[in-house]
C-alpha cells in the first residue's frame, strides 16, 4: 500500500475518515487512488482543493463502513466498490456493524491491488457474464433464529464471491483456523484467494494456457467434491511443503492456483508497502516477478523475526521454494493477458 497524506502534511491511511491531526474529513478517490482532504460546500457535497466535486459513499453515510468517494454527479448512491455488494451483513444484529466494516475494509484494500495491477473490475449488475459480485452472509451460528442454515462456507461460484460473515469476528475466524489446522487465516487472504477463481474463469483460457496450468498445477478437471472430501477426511500428503504454498492448495488444482493467486497479491501488495516505507529502493511494479520473489524471501524473514522479537507469530509463515516460484511466475503471465481484456 502506497504512503497518503493529508493536505496539512501528515501522513494517513488508507481506512482514515479523518486526519488525526487537523481533522479535516478525509474521502478515498478511485479514480486517482489517492486519499482526498475534502470541505463541505452544501448538503453532502464535499470539494477537494484544486477544484473536484465529490460525494460519499451511501454505506458510509449511512452506516459507517466505508470511506470512499463517489463524483458528485453519481446517480448510483455507492461508491465504485460497494456496487459490487449483492448481500450485506443483517443490520439488525448489532455485531453485524464492526463485521461489515471488517469485511469492507479487506474488499477496499483488494480492490485497491487489483486497480493498480489494471485488471478487468466490472460489477456483475452492470456486466452478468463478466462481472464480479460479492455476498457477505450468514448462517446458524450468527443467530438460528433467523438463518436456519447451520453452517455457509466462504467460497466462489459463478461471478459471486461469498464470505462468510464470521470471518469477520476475530474469535470465530481464531475458532475455524485451529479446527482446519491452519497457520494463516485472514478476511483479506479470503478475498484474494476467491478473487483468483473469478479471474481464472474470466480469462477462460485457451486450450494453450490450460495445458501450461496442468504442468504447473495438475488436471482442473479432478472431481472437485472427491478431492475436498479426501482432503478433509485424511489431510495433505506428508510431502505438501515440497510442491505447494501451503497444505489447502495441494486439496485440488483449481485450489492451488487460487492459493498462488492469493499469495502473488499478498506479495506485490507487501513489496508496494515496504517501498512507500523506504524499506527497499524499488516498487513491485519496477521488477519482474522473479526480482519480486528474491527480494520479498529476505523482506519476509526479516518481517518474521521482527514479530518474533515482540512475542508474535510469523507475519508470513510460508516458503516460496522453487515449484511455487515457478506457479507464481505463471500467475503472473496470466495477470499479463487479464490487463489485455476490456
Amino acid at each position: 500500500m502506497k504512503r497518503f497524506y493529508c493536505d496539512c502534511g501528515s501522513q494517513v491511511f488508507f481506512e482514515n475518515n479523518n486526519c488525526v491531526n487537523c481533522n479535516t474529513r478525509l474521502g478515498f478517490d478511485p479514480q486517482s487512488l489517492e486519499i482526498r482532504a475534502v470541505c463541505e460546500v452544501s448538503d453532502g457535497l464535499y470539494r477537494v482543493n484544486g477544484g473536484g466535486e465529490f460525494r460519499f459513499c451511501g454505506n458510509g453515510e449511512l452506516f459507517d463502513v466505508c470511506n470512499w468517494l463517489r463524483p458528485a454527479n453519481s446517480t448510483h448512491p455507492l461508491c465504485t466498490a460497494c456496487q459490487f455488494n449483492r448481500v450485506i451483513p443483517n443490520q439488525e444484529l448489532p455485531q453485524n456493524r464492526s463485521r461489515w466494516r471488517a469485511l469492507e475494509v479487506g474488499k477496499k484494500r483488494l480492490f485497491f491491488t487489483l486497480m493498480q495491477l489494471k485488471l478487468p473490475l466490472v460489477d456483475g449488475w452492470r456486466d452478468p457474464e463478466n462481472g464480479l459480485l460479492l455476498d457477505f452472509v450468514e448462517d446458524g451460528r450468527s443467530r438460528a433464529d433467523i438463518f436456519p442454515e447451520s453452517f455457509l462456507s466462504t467460497g466462489y461460484l459463478g461471478g459471486v464471491i461469498t464470505i462468510n460473515v464470521l470471518e469477520a469476528d476475530d474469535a470465530a475466524r481464531t475458532a475455524a483456523r485451529e479446527e482446519m489446522n491452519e497457520n494463516y487465516r485472514t478476511v483479506l487472504g479470503h478475498l484474494r484467494h476467491e478473487s483468483g477463481h473469478y479471474y481464472w474463469s474470466r480469462l477462460n483460457p485457451d486450450p494453450k494456457t490450460r495445458s501450461e496450468f496442468s504442468n504447473q498445477f495438475g488436471d482442473e478437471s479432478r472431481d472437485y467434491g472427491q478431492a475436498l472430501d479426501a482432503y478433509y477426511a485424511s489431510g495433505p500428503s506428508q510431502n505438501w511443503r515440497q510442491f505447494y504454498i501451503s497444505a489447502y492448495a495441494s486439496a485440488h488444482p483449481a485450489e492451488d492456483w487460487a492459493e498462488s493467486w492469493g499469495h502473488y497479491l499478498h506479495i506485490y501488495d507487501a513489496l508496494d508497502t515496504a517501498a512507500s516505507q523506504e524499506l527497499i529502493a524499488v516498487s513491485p511494479a519496477q521488477m519482474d516477478i522473479a526480482q519480486r520473489i528474491d527480494v520479498w524471501r529476505d523482506l519476509s524473514i526479516t518481517l518474521n523475526e521482527m514479530n518474533r522479537s515482540v512475542g508474535l507469530g510469523d507475519a508470513y509463515p510460508f516458503v516460496i521454494n522453487k515449484h511455487v516460484a515457478r506457479k507464481l511466475a505463471f500467475v503472473d503471465s496470466i495477470i499479463c493477458s487479464l490487463q489485455a481484456l476490456p
